[in-house]
Formats: C-alpha cells, structure tokens, sequence
C-alpha cells in the first residue's frame, strides 16, 4: 500500500547530495569558507530527511494497518518540511557564495526550498485526511500523494542544481556535512505521534 509512496520518496530529490563541477583555484578558500559554512547546517537536516525516509519505508508491508501508515507518513512529511524550511534558513544565513552571480543562486535556492518545505507540509495535510476505515480509498489517497510527491521530486530543482554545480558544488562536496547521511531511524515507527518530530528548525544551531 505503501510502496509507491516508499519508491516516490527515495527516488526524490533530497537536495545538496548530487554535488558536481570542475574545481577552480580562484578564491577558493573563499568558496571553501562557505560551503563549510552550509554544509555543518545543512547535515542535521539531511538526517532528519533520511530518517523519514526510512520510516516510510519500513511501513511498506502489504498487511500494514492504514491507521499505522497514516501516523508514520504524516510523521515523516511534517520532519521533510521542517528540514526543508531549515535548510533554506541555513543557505539564507550563509549569504551569497563568493563566486559570479552567487546572490542571485543564493536567492533562488532558497526559494526553492522553501517552497519544497511547504510542499511536504500540504502533503501532510493531505495524509492527515485521508480516510483509515476504507482501505480501498485510503490506497487510493495514497497513490494521489506518491504522485503529488514525484512531482515535487522531479520538478523546481535548476536553481539547486546550480547551487550544486561549478567550484561551489565542488567545494560542498567536499564537506562531509553535506554528504548522503545514513539513516538512524528506530525500527518501531508507527508508535511515536504524528507530532514527535517538535518544530526544531534551529538552522543556525552550530555543533
């Protein structure tokens, strides 16, 4: 019932992952400095992305209750639009990277990721609302989300990519902070409530 939404979700674009580009040694401890700078923000919000992920995927089973389901994807939709909303904060407080056209890049990811943030929370919503007694119908609200869900996976990602590409992608791929995090989600995921990931949208919190 829920594997559609499961495969929407890990084949969508978590962000600051695809990192490419050709290095420059112009300014680049400049550039270096920056990609630090978001890159120590941004893995927490990864995780927490990665982590919801996985809870979503361990509720995939044929015979999962609907109820069950609900919980976990509502939970999980709730944590992806909060790691969003900070992660935007994170390249917002970062400022422009110091490279040509930076400002505008800057500007137009975080755009981009605030409006992935409120995309996940309307799906939320929709979850939220989706009817738990008829199977059939909630299998159907189901496959209505994983398809909104592609949709916000596959589209509104250029200003991303470009954030990603040349001697700035180059310089974040090189943190660890914005590598690919391994999920650290509990097996149990169904008993937690809908509300346990609390409204931690703390970007600027530095380890």
């Amino acid at each position: 019932m829920n594997k559609k939404l499961a495969a929407a979700l890990s084949g969508g674009a978590v962000l600051v992952l695809t990192l490419s580009g050709c290095s420059s040694d112009d300014n680049s401890d400049k550039v270096n400095a920056w990609a630090k700078n978001v890159c120590d923000k941004v893995q927490p919000q990864l995780q927490k992305i990665a982590n919801a992920n996985a809870a979503i995927q361990q509720q995939t089973a044929d015979n999962s209750k609907p109820a069950d389901v609900q919980k976990t994807d509502s939970a999980a939709f709730q944590q992806i639009s909060q790691a969003y909303k900070a992660l935007g904060a994170a390249v917002d407080s970062a400022g422009a990277p110091p490279v040509d056209g930076g400002e505008t890049t800057q500007k137009e990811a975080v755009k981009e990721l605030n409006a992935s943030s409120a995309a996940y929370a309307n799906l939320e919503k929709k979850v939220d609302a989706l009817d738990t007694k008829d199977q059939a119908k909630f299998a159907d609200g189901l496959k209505g989300i994983a398809d909104e869900l592609n949709k916000i996976s596959t589209g509104g990602d250029e200003a991303l990519r470009k954030l990603q590409s040349g001697e700035v992608g180059t310089a974040m791929a090189k943190q660890k902070g914005c590598q690919k995090p391994t999920a650290s989600v509990a097996p149990n995921t169904a008993s937690p409530k809908p509300g346990a990931p609390s409204p931690s949208a703390s970007p600027s919190k530095k380890s």
